[in-house]
């Protein structure tokens, strides 16, 4: 017992660095794109990088991810913050690496866009989030690299509920599956005709009586 309890601690340490690792690259990927856009692009212009499919253009939003909410910036810290803190909260639980993953993703991207409403102009939780990247032919919104992971980790968990895949690593088997394999084979089945042997006709054995010569005869009298 104590060495399987040795054994699910140790997936349990590996699912919480892998979940930091992938929320610390994604922050640091997230925060090293906004400081070079804000030391390198104009702002509030357009700038081609593979034509109408995708621009850099630098903004700064007071809102939600996407530009929605513009005026709820103090909400959007509070919301930010309590994803963080639920994420941390509930690592311990996790012991699939996928989950790890994808938590971690998902930690990323908040605390990417929660440090600028922490940090940045025009004040600490009001602070407006740094947006750039520009996809006219797929939204009209205008998002950063922490919205991006934000969204992957969102598709990627939606996946994981429907393959079934636990918070522990185990796969939950679907009702449908799970009746197919604990269902018995019904009387009269091929398989109950190959274990149980044909019985003999009880008239096939006994001859008819009807047939067989009387044993006295019409004379024995």
């Amino acid at each position: 017992m104590s060495q399987q309890q040795d054994q699910r601690a140790k997936v349990s340490v590996r699912a919480i660095a892998a979940l930091a690792f992938a929320a610390v690259v994604v922050v640091a990927i997230d925060q090293v794109a906004k400081a070079m856009v804000v030391a390198n692009l104009p702002y509030g212009q357009v700038v081609p990088v593979l034509g109408g499919a995708l621009q850099f253009l630098y903004v700064r939003n007071p809102g939600a991810a996407f530009s929605f909410a513009v005026n709820m910036t103090w909400v959007f810290s509070i919301v930010s913050a309590a994803v963080v803190v639920a994420i941390i909260v509930f690592a311990r639980r996790i012991r699939s690496m996928w989950w790890a993953i994808v938590l971690g993703m998902l930690l990323g991207g908040a605390l990417g866009n929660l440090l600028d409403r922490l940090f940045r102009e025009p004040g600490f939780g009001r602070g407006h989030v740094v947006d750039f990247i520009s996809t006219p032919w797929m939204m009209p919104a205008i998002y950063n690299v922490a919205d991006s992971f934000i969204c992957i980790s969102m598709v990627v968990f939606v996946l994981l509920v429907i393959l079934g895949v636990n918070l522990d690593g185990t796969r939950t088997v679907s009702t449908k599956r799970a009746g197919t394999d604990g269902q018995e084979a019904p009387a009269g089945s091929a398989t109950d005709a190959a274990v149980t042997p044909p019985v003999a006709s009880t008239d096939a054995a006994e001859p008819n009586r009807s047939s067989r010569p009387d044993q006295l005869g019409h004379d024995a009298t």
